[in-house]
């Protein structure tokens, strides 16, 4: 299947959320490195922002991947749209994440398990990629690898709704426990756009005749 361009024109909700992702990537990080967060020491290493940081970096490379195989595996426009818009948005979201670790001068990776710094190391069994809750396993992303057409849309609907269930557990753990002011509202950020988009997605789903796997 040929790749094609996407249309610029996006739903609006998506197009806002773009938005305010794009525009906080050019400020939050200076937010951070201009002392916006009222003049605090960078987190430790073993911190919930250190450790929410690097845990959803991870998350978020997957949702990325997820997306950009999906839009090699189908021609309909609405779920290439959604695709690009996932794809972009957790894009820049990652590139924060890792550029306030760098900001910090702390390690993009630790001996700790994921999600640690929540108190439930151990939560996903890391069996077969899913090191996190919501992650698809290695065996998964490669069955929508293989897939075409609907079957393709339906599965990776049904895949990033579970991801954005894990990814929206563990961003409301950031704004539980995070203490720099930035993060947290980047996770609180999080929360809101994905609650929108499992909406949206279950209203794909159904207009597939299909249903979250749960």
């Amino acid at each position: 299947m040929h790749e094609r361009a996407v249309p610029v024109i996006r739903a609006p909700w998506i197009a806002a959320a773009a938005v305010t992702a794009l525009v906080a990537a050019g400020g939050i990080t200076y937010a951070v490195a201009d002392g916006d967060d009222s003049g605090m020491t960078a987190p430790a290493a073993d911190s919930a922002d250190a450790g929410f940081a690097r845990d959803m970096a991870v998350h978020h490379q997957q949702a990325v991947e997820m997306s950009y195989i999906v839009r090699d595996r189908t021609d309909n426009e609405e779920i290439r749209r959604l695709a690009y818009d996932i794809s972009q948005t957790q894009a820049n979201q990652r590139g924060m994440l890792l550029g306030w670790l760098d900001l910090w001068e702390l390690p993009k990776v630790s001996s700790d398990a994921p999600m640690s710094w929540m108190d439930m190391a151990g939560m996903a069994d890391g069996k077969d990629g899913a090191l996190m809750p919501g992650m698809a396993t290695n065996t998964e992303l490669t069955k929508l690898g293989k897939l075409s057409g609907k079957q393709a849309e339906v599965f990776y609907l049904q895949l990033m709704t579970e991801h954005h269930q894990g990814g929206i557990h563990m961003a409301e753990g950031c704004v539980e426990r995070c203490e720099v002011g930035v993060e947290k509202r980047l996770a609180q950020g999080m929360v809101n756009a994905q609650e929108s988009e499992i909406s949206l997605m279950a209203g794909m789903l159904k207009e597939r005749g299909a249903k979250a796997l749960s």
